[in-house]
């Protein structure tokens, strides 16, 4: 039996506190071991389940304690790429919030610097963990709809009432298209293995913050089209349409928060078929299979050099956007 992983968390955000903190605290060979805060007070929800944890005052102090061995970084997007430079030279593995980076390119700062010290670092791009997108991923390569036509997909929630919001402040690097277009874009390339060849976009700006953004994208098989808002009813759906069958997601982001995990296969005949995921946790699933990678060496599913793929297309969505 190998030792837990000893884990720290920098910055005691509300995500952190209801989701990541708790999947780290219940995966099999993790140990919630230390938080980041200048503010005891942030500290409490995380002591309620997880009486012991150590709590540092600054994110210096916990880089600096031997005993921790891998961070997460839940700080605000334009922070990313600093603090995980700054563990990894702590000689710390680091899992971090989606966008990992502002712009493509840093990621190769990034890439350098694990290569360099040999350490694990990720994006914490969890869906590819979730049995869902793993079983999608076989139905396409598999020929369950025949040949991939379509995809669409849509990523929506509301949070104009919460103007002090990091994601609705632009020198946080907010937005919706940096937030919630990861999910629509990676998983489109994680599902089919293919790249964009072309893209282009149409973006509604808000007090300089993208808050509704069309994509429309050419891949070498099949066309795509999808859109995310932070400004919308809260809404997602992934659809792959096939010439012999559709495969429809009910809930591929947000697993159990926004509902039942499910992955239909609409088939000839009117035949569907429903898989269902009701209690499978993809922050656990994600912490575990870093977990293995750090003691056993397990190749990592969501590398760097993917992440970099999809923030390149985010990238090309910003420049090539028209505004609505």
């Amino acid at each position: 039996m190998h030792k837990p992983v000893q884990w720290g968390v920098l910055g005691a955000s509300k995500f952190a506190a209801q989701q990541m903190g708790p999947a780290i605290h219940a995966a099999h060979g993790a140990r919630f071991a230390g938080l980041a805060t200048s503010d005891p007070a942030k500290a409490g929800p995380f002591q309620q389940f997880c009486p012991d944890v150590r709590v540092y005052q600054g994110y210096d102090d916990l880089l600096t304690d031997p005993d921790i061995e891998a961070v997460y970084i839940p700080l605000p997007n334009h922070l990313h790429v600093e603090w995980s430079l700054k563990a990894l030279d702590a000689g710390k593995h680091v899992l971090c919030e989606k966008p990992m980076t502002m712009h493509a390119d840093e990621f190769d700062t990034l890439i350098a610097k694990r290569d360099q010290t040999g350490l694990l670092a990720a994006e914490a791009y969890m869906i590819v963990h979730h049995p869902q997108w793993q079983l999608v991923r076989r139905l396409i390569a598999d020929g369950a709809i025949g040949k991939l036509v379509h995809v669409t997909g849509a990523f929506s929630y509301d949070n104009r009432a919460d103007t002090g919001n990091i994601r609705n402040r632009p020198e946080t690097g907010g937005g919706g298209l940096r937030d919630i277009g990861v999910y629509v874009i990676g998983s489109a390339r994680f599902a089919t293995g293919q790249e964009p060849t072309s893209v282009s976009g149409a973006i509604r700006w808000e007090n300089d913050v993208d808050v509704f953004t069309e994509i429309n994208a050419q891949f070498p098989g099949f066309t795509y089209t999808t859109y995310v808002s932070t400004r919308m009813h809260p809404h997602q759906e992934m659809v792959f349409h096939g010439e012999g069958g559709v495969i429809r997601m009910t809930a591929p982001f947000n697993a159990r928060v926004f509902g039942e995990a499910r992955v239909e296969l609409h088939r000839p005949g009117l035949e569907v078929q429903v898989t269902r995921f009701p209690g499978d946790d993809h922050y656990k699933t994600q912490v575990e299979a870093f977990c293995r990678s750090v003691r056993d060496g397990d190749d990592y599913p969501c590398t760097l050099e993917f992440a970099r793929g999809t923030q390149e297309v985010i990238d090309r969505v910003f420049d090539s956007a028209t505004s609505l």
